[in-house]
């Protein structure tokens, strides 16, 4: 209130006219005024109201459509020309999509390139990955996991990524160069193609001859249209999916997996799924080898499920480290898988494991290939909203 009793008697009740007050405002109301620095911005306003209409207008617009994700989803003939850097625009298609031929092609370029089965698949993993189901943010479209910060996670192995990546720019140069009219591939496609691919190929590997979908259309999102400080809070700090960080949190993994499952919007047999292919790809972050259950390498197996399921393996606490544990040979003492607690769970929980016996069965490899292809092709295409 104004010192020394000022203004006393110049504030009209709310609900009694009869009645006057003294003015009273917070510290928050009395900053617009006092701070250096929002004074000048409420100053501002105050001078210049058409300015601050504009500003509250798209201040109130953020707010209440913060959850909707990209501007693609908004229906009606009153949503605004002009994306907004908190819609993580995109760029629009304005040239020919490949076809069949063209990506049968790349295929093949692809896979002559070098780039491992482990490599194409974790690119193309941490691009899509990111998808979180309670806002729409994040995924593989705009190719933004060749910018800051997502190049720059720990969790995406940087030197690793930067390598991929660079190797699927100068192929998707040359394809365009090559082309006369207009056709083009996005780095976005090629990073989702590349997985499908080395995913086609470890399948291939088990014995498997399947088609992975694949549907181009996904375009490359600038610096300019991408806001780094809040893409930031989408990095992962634990990621069950690549056995990274749950050290940190030893009592919590498993359940932080579920969550991350979760914001991807995965079943729990899709996650299930997921995680046991995913490991025997060699995804681990780091090239660590926890959840490795297998000696086939880069093959869509179900070795993991039927190595952790194996009953002449005794799992016990590991002396190496927080949240690790050693698969013992029963009969000989011999150590022959290490994992963590996310690895575990899909042994110890009543649901999960109900699935991973599943995968594990005599006859179960068909069934897993097949359903981590689907599940794998979800992850791929949670935000192309485009494809409704």
């Amino acid at each position: 209130t104004p010192k020394d009793g000022a203004g006393v008697d110049t504030v009209p009740d709310a609900h009694d006219p009869s009645k006057k007050h003294a003015p009273m405002m917070l510290t928050t109301d009395l900053s617009l005024r006092m701070d250096p620095v929002y004074a000048p911005i409420a100053k501002r306003f105050m001078e210049n109201p058409d300015e601050l209409a504009d500003a509250f207008a798209r201040a109130w617009y953020k707010l209440t459509h913060r959850d909707m994700g990209p501007v693609a989803r908004y229906l009606g003939e009153e949503v605004p020309a002009e994306p907004q850097l908190w819609q993580d625009p995109v760029p629009e298609v304005d040239h020919e999509l490949v076809d069949a031929e063209d990506i049968a092609h790349l295929k093949g370029r692809i896979l002559a390139s070098g780039l491992s089965v482990s490599w194409l698949v974790s690119t193309a993993w941490a691009s899509a990955s990111t998808f979180r189901g309670t806002d729409r943010r994040g995924g593989a479209n705009g190719a933004r996991i060749r910018l800051a910060p997502q190049k720059d996670w720990e969790v995406n192995d940087p030197p690793v990524l930067a390598k991929v990546l660079g190797v699927l720019e100068r192929i998707r140069e040359g394809f365009n160069a090559a082309q006369s009219g207009g056709k083009k591939v996005s780095l976005a496609d090629m990073i989702v193609l590349g997985g499908c691919v080395a995913v086609e190929n470890a399948a291939r590997s088990a014995g498997h001859d399947v088609e992975v979908p694949f549907s181009p259309g996904r375009t490359d999102a600038s610096e300019e249209q991408t806001d780094a400080e809040s893409f930031a809070v989408l990095e992962p700090k634990v990621d069950g999916f690549r056995n990274f960080g749950g050290s940190k949190h030893p009592g919590s993994a498993a359940q932080l997996l579920v969550d991350r499952a979760d914001l991807l919007t995965l079943t729990a047999p899709e996650m299930t799924v997921l995680v046991g292919g995913l490991r025997v790809l060699d995804l681990n972050h780091d090239g660590s080898k926890p959840g490795v259950f297998t000696d086939r390498l880069w093959t869509l197996t179900n070795d993991f499920f039927v190595n952790l399921l194996d009953m002449d393996i005794e799992w016990e606490a590991s002396a190496a480290g927080e949240d690790v544990f050693e698969g013992r040979d029963r009969g000989t003492g011999e150590v022959r898988w290490i994992g963590t607690s996310v690895d575990l769970v899909f042994g110890s929980n009543s649901e999960l494991r109900a699935y991973a016996e599943i995968y594990a069965s005599d006859d179960g490899q068909e069934a897993f290939v097949r359903d981590f292809v689907a599940a794998w092709n979800k992850v791929m295409n949670l935000d192309r909203f485009d494809l409704g």
